[in-house]
């Protein structure tokens, strides 16, 4: 007989957390990158400028509301797409479609996303410091954006976890190689790339939404608005978001197949 590990609910939103511990301030510079109005800052000269302005420790600004964000978005999207496709393949003795995972990844995603807005709101204002103390913000506040976020969620979690899925299941059937931590580290990159690819534009907007001062009346406005400074607009901060999602989301995934390697529930098979 053989034994065979699942995932745990939990393990997604620990994995993530520890990938966003290393990546966070990729992630502070995108921020930075997206919101500024004027010039056209690159990557090393934004964060050359937050160390002048604030110091090295400023690159970790936030971080707190980052594993936030992380046990109840990414732990939330994690949890539903793992149990609800563990239970489908049992059932059905196999694989889910690609389809299937698109669906559920997307659904998984939209919820996570709604129920992470607040922690995500206070994450991106926490690293522009533009609030004090996280009571500052009124409940209404702090889902400022919920649509967006959700949106954002889907899309992501769809190129995450459902092309992860998907490309590794490519990878093991092709039997070049085994399941290992090449294999995991091979599927993790496309995902990776799926993912910035398809939450790049909606990832722009609901960061200018969450950062609003009452400059736009809703997701409409801000479209119409950042569709006149050109379509690169939606592309801002391609680069390092792409630089820092792709090293998130292998982590990510490296960390979660270890986590359910060494610490999984055992299926006697």
């Amino acid at each position: 007989m053989s034994d065979k590990r699942m995932s745990r609910w939990y393990f997604g939103g620990l994995a993530s957390c520890g990938a966003a511990c290393c990546t966070h301030p990729l992630d502070l510079i995108k921020v930075h990158l997206q919101t500024q109005q004027k010039g056209k800052m690159g990557m090393v000269s934004m964060a050359m400028q937050v160390v002048k302005n604030d110091g090295a420790l400023a690159l970790y600004n936030g971080l707190s509301a980052s594993l936030c964000r992380q046990m109840s978005y990414s732990l939330t999207r994690f949890a539903i797409y793992e149990t609800v496709r563990d239970m489908l393949s049992s059932s059905n003795q196999g694989p889910m479609p690609f389809y299937q995972k698109v669906l559920l990844g997307a659904f998984g995603g939209f919820t996570g996303g709604f129920i992470g807005t607040p922690a995500d709101m206070v994450n991106v204002r926490s690293e522009k410091h533009l609030v004090n103390t996280h009571s500052s913000l009124g409940v209404r506040k702090l889902f400022s954006g919920a649509t967006m976020a959700s949106s954002r969620g889907a899309l992501v979690t769809v190129g995450q976890l459902a092309c992860y899925d998907q490309a590794k299941q490519l990878v093991l059937s092709s039997g070049f190689m085994g399941d290992n931590i090449l294999t995991h580290f091979l599927s993790s990159f496309i995902a990776g790339g799926c993912a910035t690819f398809l939450c790049q534009p909606l990832d722009v907007m609901k960061t200018r939404l969450m950062n609003s001062k009452g400059e736009y009346s809703g997701v409409i406005h801000c479209l119409r608005v950042t569709a006149k400074e050109g379509p690169m607009a939606f592309y801002k901060g391609l680069v390092p978001a792409g630089i820092r999602l792709i090293p998130h989301t292998v982590l990510t995934f490296i960390f979660l197949e270890q986590l359910k390697n060494n610490f999984g529930i055992v299926i006697i098979s």
